[in-house]
């Protein structure tokens, strides 16, 4: 929920060109070569065809991405996230790229109550859009509305189960809301999911140690 890559489109292809640009190969040329290239030995192979597919791909090529999350290399790993984050955004419809991109800014601006709109008018339009859903759960979470938040988490799940943002927003939620234990558990689906998220990991090992801390002060 609250991990939104804002500038993921803009910096996913300057990366590999900024970075190490001499040592990556050619990018792939088809939807064939991004494939081929995805099972590739090198690392930079792989990562050249992780661009390809979020760039060119749809919600369905999600699938190609998320075994990534656990590859050998941490630099293709970080691509594959923010590819499945490039991927998970696209909604194929102009019109509602426009409204979610005018929700966002909304959203980022401080105006909840417009970006919510926005939002609800994307989920109207296309509830099986499941970024929508997660959008509106950030903003209700910003605007401290949990429950309604929680409910449109829940919802993205429904459309998207391997949705880490919405796992760890979750347990966000249930950390505001004083409930350590059902945050521990929506926080440790979350890493399950995507296994990179340090920031989750450390609230895991926070709330582990407070729970075992609560628990022998309480014997």
């Amino acid at each position: 929920m609250l991990s939104m890559r804002g500038t993921v489109i803009l910096l996913l292809g300057v990366l590999l060109t900024a970075l190490a640009a001499p040592a990556f190969p050619e990018p792939p040329k088809s939807r064939e070569a991004a494939l081929a290239a995805l099972k590739s030995a090198d690392a930079a192979a792989r990562a050249e065809a992780i661009n390809w597919i979020a760039n060119h791909g749809t919600m369905a090529d999600a699938a190609l991405l998320q075994p990534r999350l656990r590859d050998e290399s941490l630099f293709v790993r970080s691509f594959a996230e923010s590819g499945l984050w490039l991927l998970w955004g696209r909604s194929g419809d102009a019109e509602i790229d426009k409204l979610m991109a005018h929700g966002t800014e909304e959203m980022q601006a401080g105006r909840h109550e417009q970006a919510v709109a926005d939002f609800s008018v994307v989920i109207q339009k296309r509830p099986d859009f499941a970024e929508g859903w997660n959008r509106r759960a950030t903003v209700l979470f910003l605007a401290g509305e949990f429950r309604r938040s929680i409910a449109d988490c829940n919802e993205v799940l429904k459309r998207n189960p391997g949705h880490f943002g919405a796992l760890a927003g979750l347990g966000q939620i249930y950390l505001a809301l004083d409930e350590p234990e059902l945050a521990l558990d929506w926080f440790r689906k979350a890493l399950e999911a995507n296994p990179n998220l340090l920031g989750v990991e450390i609230s895991i090992r926070q709330l582990e140690q407070a729970l075992k801390d609560k628990r022998r002060r309480s014997t």
